[in-house]
């Protein structure tokens, strides 16, 4: 293998461990966006439970009220 050949094939193995280097970066970021994305939706979940058994609640209420009138 010639000088120039084994230069090129450094400089494309370089190139290639910038690029997995940049992969393992976008990575690690998309699955601590994903980590935060599955956070917040299980937050909102829980709040929307509540919300509905308050609601419920109330229903409940005003039907007793109505019956009771």
């Amino acid at each position: 293998m010639e000088d120039a050949d084994l230069h090129a094939l450094i400089a494309k193995f370089d190139l290639l461990l910038q690029r997995l280097e940049q992969l393992k970066a976008e990575n690690r970021l998309l699955r601590a966006n994903e980590k935060n994305w599955r956070e917040e939706r299980a937050h909102l979940i829980e709040k929307n439970e509540l919300a509905r058994h308050k609601v419920e609640a109330m229903i409940l209420r005003l039907k007793a009220l109505e019956q009771d009138s």
